[in-house]
């Protein structure tokens, strides 16, 4: 009878350890909106934010990771599906990934906080309010793009440019809030604005090459459609000899030739760390979100080389990092 017992307890002792620590085992999904370096560092720097919190793939924390290609049909299925499976938390890195991973738990009347990583203008996404604080459930984090920086950059590399080209995506809010402060802000930096706008990613090629001959060079936005195709970008506007400057480091690795640039590694720590915060026991509803403004310079002197321009003076005096191949 002893032996029952004592087999009982042990039973019993061994089911309340597991029963623990699956208690103890957090399901996030995470949603990323397009393939593009960018992006990739906001999630493995928010993997990396949470493990600086104590919440580590493999020991306490689940990660379930699905890529929607820049098509918000996928986009909507794959938060369906991260809903239907009732996960812990939703992590949605961009803007279109925000938004429908959001209504997807509203839509679902799930009580899943879902945090963002990499949205341009989250008040103007509809995910905040006027003075930061979340509409539901739903915070994170905003990656703020340099404008004035920018075109000071600009300015400084190409000294006689007047106009300058922006290709972005019509249904990307982010895309259009930057591109308003690219027009709010050029005249006093003497440049004109001139847009092309696309509607899916097969359209860029043929709007890059439409949109190139009216300027005398591109910006970036941080538009993740676009961004998607740079290298189809990058090799029209280098047949032109057109520069390009990126909206982060690794458009400028991949042959941007400068940008006041965002580390986007830095801005997926800070998102997790919002998210640890949530998995401790927080509401998703009271915490504003957070925006990384702090920017860099990064060339690419094989670029700027390759296009004949001058790295001027004032840049060398500043100091900058070169992401050029030769690096």
């Amino acid at each position: 009878m002893k032996k029952v017992i004592a087999v009982v307890l042990t039973l019993t002792l061994s089911l309340l350890f597991v029963c623990s620590a699956l208690a103890d085992n957090y399901v996030i999904g995470i949603q990323q909106f397009a393939e593009h370096g960018s992006l990739d560092n906001c999630r493995n720097g928010f993997l990396e934010g949470l493990k600086e919190a104590g919440f580590a793939e493999g020991e306490n924390l689940t990660v379930l990771y699905q890529n929607a290609q820049a098509h918000t049909g996928d986009a909507a299925q794959i938060a369906d599906s991260f809903v239907a499976q009732n996960v812990d938390l939703i992590l949605a890195i961009a803007t279109p990934s925000a938004q429908i991973s959001y209504n997807s738990v509203l839509n679902a009347g799930k009580e899943i906080p879902v945090i963002y990583s990499a949205v341009s203008a989250p008040i103007e996404a509809g995910l905040a309010l006027e003075d930061g604080l979340p509409v539901g459930a739903v915070t994170g984090t905003s990656d703020v793009l340099p404008v004035t920086g920018q075109l000071t950059l600009i300015r400084a590399l190409q000294p006689e440019a007047k106009k300058i080209g922006l290709l972005y995506t019509a249904s990307e809010t982010n895309s259009a809030v930057q591109a308003a402060e690219y027009k709010a802000n050029a005249e006093a930096y003497g440049f004109e604005i001139v847009e092309q706008i696309v509607t899916q990613g097969s359209e860029v090629s043929q709007a890059v090459e439409a949109l190139l001959p009216q300027v005398d060079c591109l910006s970036m936005l941080l538009d993740n459609t676009v961004v998607s195709y740079l290298t189809v970008v990058l090799d029209a506007a280098n047949k032109q000899s057109k520069p390009v400057y990126g909206s982060e480091i690794e458009q400028v690795v991949l042959g941007c030739v400068a940008s006041e640039g965002l580390d986007y590694i830095s801005l997926g720590k800070q998102t997790g760390a919002i998210a640890a915060r949530v998995l401790n026991g927080e509401k998703a509803e009271d915490i504003p979100f957070e925006t990384i403004k702090e920017s860099a310079l990064y060339l690419n002197s094989d670029a700027i080389e390759m296009l004949g321009l001058t790295i001027p003076e004032a840049l060398i005096t500043r100091g900058y990092t070169d992401m050029s191949a030769a690096e």
